[in-house]
């Protein structure tokens, strides 16, 4: 399989703003996806936050859609990190999002003197939920919401009540994704641009991680017994489950391939993560970052 690549020609621009708007910002919000959050965290920020000397908050958001005890996991991880602090959440939830104003001015208590306003921006790659955070934050729908990656295009900056502003900024991936398994797994999540992947490789790849972390979740949904199978057999054992045929009677995988990515991305298979602190500091130690074909992103935004 092609390794997985996608970056439009706006986050070009994205990226060079994000860089001077951080000068004049005292905390940085990143939402990542809790279901892979090492995967969906990007490297960009953390460098460009760094840099400017910048706390984080790292929002991982669609908690209520991944393991409670992987999210344990990665809670545990980046709050013992210097400068971070991190928070469960969902965007759909009232009490999830009244936490964050609070947690954002505890990073910067020289902003509590009442002269100037704490000065946020929220960041993250494209479709972690984003927009329907700054919504939920302001109460009323100043971001355009889709379930597509990409969809805010530029920067806003908006009173979030007395003494904070908050900059919403476009999602924003990086040049190059290293690993092949990131990609993949922001594939499956609904990260990248669906013209920069093939459904039916990215929903193998996906079943290879179910059934290995969450076999039993897979044999109720689909009456199956998952022993012995990889991601490729899944698939046409999905396609005969739910009828998916071609003309000549040849399986449809990519409608089984969309299938199975529609149960996963809606939490219709359980609470599932795909990676761990753990997990992922094995791929980071013993996996050397293949150089491979790019595939051709176009602009999917």
């Amino acid at each position: 399989m092609p390794a997985v690549q996608w970056f439009p020609g706006h986050m070009n621009a994205a990226r060079r703003k994000l860089a001077e708007t951080l000068a004049a910002i005292d905390v940085v919000i990143e939402v990542a996806d809790a279901r892979l959050p090492g995967a969906s965290s990007n490297p960009m920020i953390e460098t460009l936050r760094r840099f400017r000397n910048r706390p984080c908050l790292k929002l991982l958001n669609k908690a209520d859609l991944a393991d409670p005890a992987a999210t344990a996991a990665w809670m545990a991880f980046y709050n013992a990190q210097p400068g971070m602090r991190a928070l469960a959440i969902s965007a759909k939830k009232a009490g999830d999002v009244a936490r964050i104003p609070l947690a954002a001015r505890q990073l910067a208590p020289h902003r509590d003197d009442g002269v100037k306003p704490l000065r946020m921006i929220l960041t993250g790659i494209p479709n972690v939920g984003k927009s329907t955070l700054m919504n939920a934050l302001l109460k009323r729908r100043v971001a355009k919401v889709g379930d597509e990656p990409a969809v805010t295009k530029g920067q806003q900056t908006l009173d979030l009540g007395p003494g904070m502003t908050l900059t919403d900024t476009p999602g924003l991936m990086w040049p190059k994704i290293e690993h092949d398994a990131d990609g993949f797994m922001l594939a499956a999540s609904h990260a990248i641009g669906r013209n920069a992947v093939i459904d039916e490789e990215v929903a193998a790849r996906l079943g290879d991680i179910l059934l290995q972390r969450y076999p039993a979740l897979i044999a109720a949904r689909y009456r199956i017994e998952t022993a012995g199978l990889d991601g490729e057999a899944l698939l046409e054992i999905v396609a005969r489950r739910r009828g998916c045929m071609q003309k000549g009677g040849a399986l449809d995988l990519e409608k089984a391939a969309n299938a199975l990515l529609t149960d996963y991305r809606g939490g219709i298979l359980g609470r599932i993560s795909l990676e761990t602190p753990e997990s992922r500091e094995r791929m980071l130690t013993a996996k050397t970052p293949k150089e491979s074909a790019d595939i051709s992103p176009g602009d999917d935004a």
